[in-house]
């Protein structure tokens, strides 16, 4: 995936939502915006929502990793129920700058990785035949 970060504005990009000045297309954005998580219906029909997760790992180059972890909702909306996630998808220096890259990813992307995660579970899950 490759995001241009130089400040730019597609001509077809929407418009900021209102009274904020930015757009809710990105994750961040999403989060910024509606002040919650975005939701999703998974490839499984289920209901997902979505957060960025960052860890400290023991390598000196990049000691920040992300990844998205997506909570599975009970389809009641009442509890979760389960959670499928990405492997990591971004390293840095700092937690910002690896936070940061996830915070970019557009909706559509944040939906497609959703949906890989749910193919490699199902991929990895005990044939039950």
């Amino acid at each position: 995936m490759s995001h241009d970060h130089s400040g730019s504005v597609s001509p077809d990009a929407p418009p900021p939502a209102p009274g904020t000045g930015e757009s809710d297309t990105t994750l961040g954005g999403y989060f910024r915006v509606h002040e919650r998580p975005p939701a999703f219906e998974g490839a499984d029909g289920q209901p997902y929502s979505v957060s960025v997760e960052v860890e400290k790992v023991a390598s000196l180059t990049a000691p920040w990793h992300s990844f998205l972890v997506f909570p599975r909702w009970a389809e009641s909306g009442v509890g979760i129920v389960g959670h499928v996630e990405t492997p990591t998808l971004a390293t840095g220096v700092d937690a910002v700058a690896a936070r940061e890259v996830l915070e970019a990813l557009t909706l559509v992307e944040v939906k497609a990785l959703l949906d890989h995660a749910i193919a490699r579970r199902d991929a990895e899950a005990p044939d039950a035949s």
